[in-house]
């Protein structure tokens, strides 16, 4: 299955799709790859006709205003075609004198060279680009020694800029200086004392420099005054969101040529593809390529919806999908073996691509840099009455996270803040209900079960929150797993009786799936429920039930037919714990706890009203509950709490000070968005009540390695005391344990079915390999 079939939960949005698929039939045809090859490493290393037909089709009118010529439409239209660029790679400059012109002259166009220069731009007739760069490592145009001075009706431009795309342009609108005052300066190449040096770049395309000491027409000079700053920097942070779509279509083009290729490549008698070291790599690149659309999508919405963050969201976007793709890239030709190192072969044209755009208009470094220094600070919580039936969804982002932060300070105990392990039963059980008398205790649930119906947006607010204010995770799997289950395949009478139960707190439950011998291979469980009249007789044993000594009730796959497959002959069945013949065992951890345990079923009778879904039918059921699991074990909240308890140690011990720290820090703060991403848009899918797709898998993956890699860096940079079990004061008062964190992140890459078996679910149900 090819990334576009599979990525149906992260593609492009109808509208875009549309555009999209425009834009590709038009590359299609004006430029095929060979033309790309043809012009590399020349000067201007495009071709004025082709501009002109892409002009034509609106590629540089897109954005501008309809009364100004243009089309009118939003910044993510031009997502779209370079999405489509970044698939069918174009030597034509569409950012630098397609979309930076066209975002900035229609500010200007009260003058009368600037409507005119807007037109040309329109038509194609005239290529444009802006000159703002002057040093290596800047993102706006800030620090500007390029000047004009007024001389008569005359304007004096003397200064240096660098990195300005395109070359062979008709000429280039120059941010500079007049005192202290921005201005943009239109300056031809033909102008005296203009020199221009052009540049050569990895993928073949050019860059210039200009050296400016000219005295040109004061008519020249187009705008004067902040707002030049101010439309030049929103220009700039455009193009960055842009360069992100191209680079998302260089993954999704790379990653279809490799997979294509692991399929029909033959060695050794069989597909390369059929390697299971390969296929693990593939899936980690397909779920690398559902990250940077997750991410790319959830960049536009905030932009859209918060314009002031727009500067932030592309330095995040750009910071992390340039450095993933280009790792994909790198992994292509690696995949590839020696053809892929080979001129001839197309990957190594899309790696250079990546290279170009990644490092031109700021690097992943000085983006990450950039999202870390405009990082908002938490503000002050404002406490407020929590009613109930309130429509949280119709809430802004902001009155719902003070409304959840509201909510915490008034009801959530103060001395379970920030512990850091599993906390039992007897432990939350007033937090547990409190969060039932206010109908907090299920976010995802619909509204008509009880729960609060948040969307995927307001859900990860709860979580950040919840994760925030450093609340305990609750005996849960009522509410995540058997909850949405019975939701999807209960009877009536099953969800009349047991969900109520579960929002009271009256049934705590816990899972009974794994089995000694049958781990993540539940096809092999043995654990047998015989039928005899009107209820089943259980005997086996479950293993690595967690908190099943706190709970009252077990949801079990059971076997209930031999003579077939051995999916076939599964049940999910519910169990009172409290039925003779039951025998629960705790086992110690790792860490000396005792999350785990063991069950023994020894002819347990459980009425046969208490099967769900059908005879024989579980497996099809548990695959819808791994689904559950697995998008709440795709949650972001445990790499939220390792990171929580990462700025307590960095703030114990004055780490923000060190810029080594505070640029890992970023790259941390950078795979947790990446993750709320991802997530989210599964957790869209469990809110709308529909099966959740096979490359679910791959987002438990992400959210428990990346959590794996928060908790070790914990331990990293607690230096000798990461080796310590007695607590190391934090400043806000509390005390931590640095290895904790890291040894509790280990066990989550095994439950829920091990992350090896997730990558082979993957490959298999996903990538077809």
């Amino acid at each position: 299955m090819k990334v576009f079939d599979a990525y149906s939960l992260f593609g492009p949005l109808p509208r875009q799709a549309e555009f999209m698929e425009a834009a590709a039939g038009i590359l299609a045809q004006v430029s095929p790859m060979k033309r790309l090859r043809a012009l590399r490493a020349t000067c201007p290393g495009w071709e004025a006709d082709t501009w002109r037909r892409l002009a034509e089709a609106g590629w540089t009118s897109a954005t501008v205003p309809e009364p100004l010529g243009g089309l009118g439409l939003d910044m993510e239209v031009l997502g779209a075609m370079a999405t489509a660029v970044g698939e069918a790679p174009v030597p034509e400059p569409y950012l630098g004198a397609g979309a930076l012109p066209a975002l900035v002259l229609p500010a200007f166009a009260a003058h009368p060279l600037a409507a005119e220069l807007l037109q040309s731009v329109i038509s194609g007739e005239t290529v444009v680009g802006l000159a703002w760069q002057e040093e290596p490592g800047e993102l706006l145009p800030n620090s500007v020694s390029t000047s004009v001075a007024r001389e008569g009706d005359r304007i004096h431009l003397i200064g240096a800029k660098r990195w300005v795309a395109p070359a062979g342009a008709a000429g280039w609108l120059v941010h500079a200086r007049l005192g202290e005052s921005p201005t943009l300066v239109w300056v031809r190449p033909d102008d005296p004392g203009v020199r221009v040096e052009n540049e050569l770049r990895v993928d073949g395309s050019m860059l210039c420099s200009l050296h400016l000491d000219t005295v040109i027409p004061g008519s020249r000079m187009l705008g004067e005054g902040a707002e030049v700053d101010v439309v030049c920097a929103r220009a700039l942070e455009t193009a960055r969101l842009l360069q992100c779509s191209e680079l998302y279509g260089i993954a999704r083009r790379v990653y279809t040529l490799t997979l294509d290729y692991l399929k029909t490549r033959v060695q050794f008698g069989r597909p390369i593809g059929a390697n299971q070291a390969i296929q693990h790599r593939m899936v980690d690149a397909y779920v690398s390529v559902q990250v940077c659309g997750a991410l790319l999508a959830d960049s536009y919405r905030q932009a859209q919806r918060f314009p002031q963050s727009l500067g932030r969201q592309a330095a995040l976007a750009k910071a992390r999908i340039a450095e993933r793709v280009i790792a994909l890239c790198r992994e292509a030709v690696q995949l590839h073996g020696a053809i892929g190192y080979t001129d001839e072969y197309d990957i190594g044209l899309y790696l250079k691509r990546a290279l170009q755009t990644a490092s031109w208009l700021g690097s992943p470094r000085t983006l990450l840099a950039r999202y870390y220094a405009l990082r908002p600070q938490r503000d002050t919580v404002q406490d407020g009455p929590v009613a109930l039936g309130d429509d949280y969804n119709a809430m802004s982002d902001e009155a719902f996270r003070q409304r959840v932060r509201g909510f915490l300070r008034q009801h959530y105990p103060q001395a379970l803040r920030h512990v850091p392990r599993r906390l039992r039963l007897a432990e939350v059980r007033d937090w547990y209900l409190t969060l039932s008398r206010h109908g907090w205790l299920a976010p995802a649930w619909p509204r008509e079960h009880g729960g609060m119906a948040l969307s995927p947006a307001k859900l990860l607010i709860f979580f950040e929150e919840m994760e925030g204010w450093g609340a305990a995770r609750l005996p849960d799997q009522g509410i995540i797993n058997l909850g949405p289950v019975l939701i999807q395949h209960g009877t009536a009478e099953q969800k009349a009786r047991y969900l109520p139960r579960i929002l009271s707190g009256q049934d705590i439950w816990c899972q009974g799936y794994s089995e000694p011998n049958a781990g993540s291979d539940l096809a092999s469980l043995r654990t047998e429920a015989r039928r005899e009249g009107d209820q089943f007789i259980v005997n086996g044993q479950k293993i690595w039930t967690t908190l099943a000594h706190d709970a009252n009730h077990i949801f079990a796959l059971v076997r209930t037919d031999t003579s077939g497959k051995p999916q076939a002959g599964i049940s999910f069945l519910l169990i009172d714990l409290a039925t003779p013949g039951v025998t629960i065992r705790p086992i110690t951890n790792i860490i000396g706890e005792q999350e785990f345990c063991e069950v023994f079923f020894e002819n347990v009778a459980v009425p046969a009203e208490n099967l769900v879904g059908g005879l024989n039918q579980g497996w099809a059921i548990a695959k819808d509950l791994l689904g559950y699991e697995r998008v709440f074990a795709g949650s972001p909240q445990q790499s939220r709490q390792a990171l929580h308890h990462l700025e307590q140690l960095a703030h114990s011990q004055s780490l923000f000070e060190l810029p080594e720290f505070s640029q890992a820090y970023a790259g941390l703060l950078g795979q947790v968005a990446e993750l709320e991403a991802l997530y989210g848009l599964f957790a869209d899918v469990v809110r709308r009540g529909e099966l959740l797709p096979a490359s679910v898998s791959g987002l438990k993956v992400l959210a428990t390695e990346t959590y794996v890699g928060i908790a070790r860096e914990i331990v990293r940079w607690a230096d000798e005391a990461g080796g310590t079990w007695s607590g190391v004061p934090m400043a806000d008062g509390t005390q931590l344990i640095p290895g904790a964190p890291f040894l509790q992140s280990l066990v989550t890459t095994i439950y829920g079915g091990s992350n090896e078996i997730q990558r082979n679910i993957v490959a298999k149900a996903v990538l077809g390999l």
